[in-house]
């Protein structure tokens, strides 16, 4: 039940959609502070690093006090009673992994139950569709199957898909393309796109050339899914230079995705071929295009090896010329924070430690809570913004946030313009608070104004310049918002009060840049619709830097009595940093990162002399 039986069918020139109108590949706290110390069996964080300092607890210098931080200890590997592990938690409300540990935290604390009728769900949403065979069949069977869940139309398509997900074998899929072209004398494009699909994910490659065949002498055009799964499967074979064809016809029509890019540059490094693949790659950067992490892993893993099999037919790039382009990756990363995953960190790192002339060495690491290297002792860049970054970040946001399109939907031009006087009437603030916000850190709805007043009077207690912004409705007695508590805030900080159909963000935004660069902000809300309507991608990232060392997070939960306590502020800029004769690079050691947290592992690389 070879190909040749395909070659010979007639294949049924269904109208199609023009090349780049087809589908695509859619198949395709406040907490009593409790001095922590470090076991003994506790292991170091750096092989080399063999007196790790002990951990106090943070503290951070505003312009006019001190604002106190939760303790913070980063354990890795710590026992703790009974033989149980002690996780690492770091306080930040930016540390990776921090939102799901949070999220799992407040389901267990809530009670919810294990999800026992997931498996149960799954299998109803799959009642009802097509279960595809465990091994080829017979026309005759086919035929016989297809009549038994009553001839539905598209079964062809259909039972390709069931057998696509449910990993089946080649030969069965075959056995289906034989009995359509028996009973109909067609193949659709749809059904030799699906069974494209299925040989690609499964690596039959020889196979994926009698498709190419057919499917480029029986249609007008390729569609997206079909140009891009044929690069895929030709750069993994001897015939990897044809995809550089494919890819020059998909350019006359759309742009080629850095998937396709990356397919045909792996496998010019993996030839040899070191000149076509940065040629590619030049060209994907001058689109516009991020490339995807193995495309780096590629560059860095075949420039260890091209002495090795270099080729005299294929001209190769010359070592340095090699190294200038590695280490303009590593400028890349830099310059949109980009965090490289562990595999390619460990490329990187091998990359390093083969220039035996220049003698480096890397190591895996963490950071003090001061951004002291624990490995090499090299001071972390500053998480705070110089002057002339400050100064773009305050006018990018003042332009397109505070006087944006959508502001108005947000408050009143009367609003805007009665804030700005209150603020330029007032001495620069140290801290603003987003009064709702904070207050709604308790779920207990009865003690919304004792939780604000507690957070504004530790503020205040350590003689800082406090702005609350609130809503007028806070202002009304009733059972969350008590009269005291309220006069009691008046008294110790600055209040605004707004309409209560507005938003509090931009008003705050607007107090703490307008402040100056000492002026941080209590909010546990993560200004992400804001920091998307920065138009300029440098300015997202200095609102992102910004934000990481401005912003308070109240640690744990408010009770009476108990000091309140925020949750950490780095002092260090979480970024690929370099001196010259040492590289930093945090790299992402966890599927759980959301987009807006920050690795807290590094890779160490110092040159010896």
């Amino acid at each position: 039940m070879g190909s040749t039986f395909m070659l010979k069918a007639r294949i049924c020139l269904k109208p199609l959609k023009p090349f780049f109108r087809q589908g695509s590949s859619a198949f395709l706290t406040i907490k009593t502070p409790v001095p922590l110390a470090v076991p003994p069996t506790a292991r170091f964080l750096c092989s080399r690093d063999t007196n790790p300092n002990k951990r106090n607890s943070r503290q951070a210098e505003g312009k006019h006090g001190t604002i106190r931080w939760a303790e913070e200890e980063l354990w890795d590997g710590a026992v703790e009673g009974r033989g149980k592990k002690k996780p690492s938690f770091p306080n930040s409300v930016f540390a990776a992994g921090t939102a799901k540990r949070t999220a799992e935290m407040l389901k267990r604390k809530a009670g919810v139950p294990e999800d026992e009728e997931e498996p149960a769900r799954r299998a109803s949403r799959g009642a009802g569709k097509l279960q595809p065979p465990d091994r080829p069949l017979s026309a005759a069977e086919w035929r016989e199957l297809k009549e038994s869940v009553g001839n539905p139309q598209r079964f062809d398509i259909q039972m390709m898909r069931a057998l696509f997900s449910s990993g089946a074998e080649l030969d069965t899929a075959k056995s289906l393309l034989t009995f359509v072209a028996m009973e109909t004398g067609t193949l659709s494009y749809k059904l030799l796109l699906w069974y494209l699909t299925l040989c690609v994910r499964d690596g039959h490659d020889a196979e994926v050339f009698d498709v190419y065949d057919i499917m480029r002498g029986s249609f007008p055009s390729l569609d997206t899914g079909a140009s891009s799964l044929f690069i895929k499967s030709f750069s993994r074979t001897a015939r990897w230079r044809e995809a550089i064809g494919m890819l020059h016809e998909v350019k006359k029509v759309f742009t080629p995705s850095p998937r396709n890019y990356g397919d045909i540059i792996t496998a010019a490094m993996l030839n040899g071929d070191t000149i076509t693949a940065w040629a590619l790659y030049d060209e994907l950067i001058e689109n516009g295009l991020s490339p995807h992490q193995d495309t780096w892993d590629a560059l860095f893993k075949r420039v260890m090896k091209s002495k090795e099999e270099e080729r005299e037919e294929v001209e190769v790039m010359s070592h340095t010329e090699h190294q200038e382009r590695l280490l303009e990756i590593l400028h890349y990363m830099r310059n949109n924070q980009i965090y490289p995953q562990q595999s390619l960190t460990s490329s990187i790192k091998t990359w390093f430690e083969s220039l035996t002339e220049q003698k480096w060495t890397g190591s895996w690491t963490k950071a003090t809570p001061k951004g002291v290297c624990r490995c090499c002792g090299t001071q972390l860049e500053s998480i705070q913004l110089t002057a002339d970054e400050y100064q773009q970040l305050k006018e990018g946001v003042m332009t397109e946030v505070i006087q944006g399109r959508d502001v108005f939907k947000k408050t009143t031009p009367e609003e805007l313009e009665r804030f700005k006087t209150f603020v330029k009437r007032k001495p620069a603030f140290d801290v603003v608070v987003d009064g709702l916000n904070v207050a709604n850190t308790n779920k207990d709805k009865g003690k919304l104004s004792e939780t604000l007043l507690a957070v504004v009077s530790e503020l205040e207690h350590q003689g800082l310049s406090v702005l609350v912004l609130g809503r007028k409705h806070m202002l009304r007695p009733s059972r969350s918002w008590d009269r005291h508590h309220m006069n009691l805030i008046q008294q110790k900080a600055h209040c605004f009060f707004t309409e209560n159909i507005s938003e509090d963000d931009p008003f705050l935004l607007y107090a703490s840049l307008h402040s100056g660069n000492h002026c941080r902000f209590v909010s546990k809300d993560l200004m992400r619709d804001h920091k998307a309507c920065l138009s300029n991608g440098a300015t997202r990232r200095l609102f992102f830097k910004w934000q990481r060392g401005h912003q308070l997070v109240v640690h744990g939960y408010v009770a009476a009595g108990r000091r309140v306590r925020f949750q950490s502020i780095l002092s260090y800029d979480t970024i690929v940093q370099t001196s010259g004769d040492s590289w930093h690079v945090p790299y992402d050691d966890t599927e759980d990162r959301s987009t807006y947290e920050v690795p807290q592992r590094w890779l160490c690389l110092t040159k010896m002399h």
